[in-house]
């Protein structure tokens, strides 16, 4: 099955986070959605959710990934998932409306490998990112 998701978190307090080559992002607490796909051959949404599960249980692993660096922080909780099963790239657009409508997006996070300014949005209340994701369609 492949396609994209979008990972629901929730950051219990404010933080200045490490991101990698991000370097450091302050984040206030809240939530945040992290739209990611999985289009490979190998790697199908299961398999890479599966993965973003683990590490942020778990609070360790290897990073690659700009989220990944925020998963493992020990004031995130993922407290959502949605998948979208497509076999073409909606990563793009999906975080294109979510950034609309966020209270702000993290310049640059998980948005190396296209045009698009983030990948990252901020939400300060749930009801708000439930009547998004729900406006989606997902």
């Amino acid at each position: 099955m492949r396609g994209t998701y979008i990972l629901t978190m929730e950051l219990k307090k404010n933080q200045i986070i490490n991101v990698g080559s991000l370097g450091k992002i302050e984040s206030p607490k809240g939530y945040y959605c992290y739209v990611g796909s999985a289009l490979g051959k190998f790697v199908n949404l299961k398999n890479r959710i599966k993965r973003h599960k683990k590490l942020n249980k778990e609070k360790k692993g290897n990073l690659y990934w700009h989220i990944d660096y925020f998963l493992v922080n020990p004031n995130v909780d993922m407290v959502g998932v949605d998948k979208i099963v497509a076999g073409k790239r909606l990563e793009c657009e999906v975080s294109d409306k979510l950034s609309d409508l966020a209270s702000k997006s993290i310049p640059n996070f998980g948005s190396s490998d296209c045009n698009c300014k983030s990948h990252f949005h901020y939400f300060e209340s749930k009801d708000d990112l439930k009547d998004l994701i729900e406006g989606l369609g997902v």
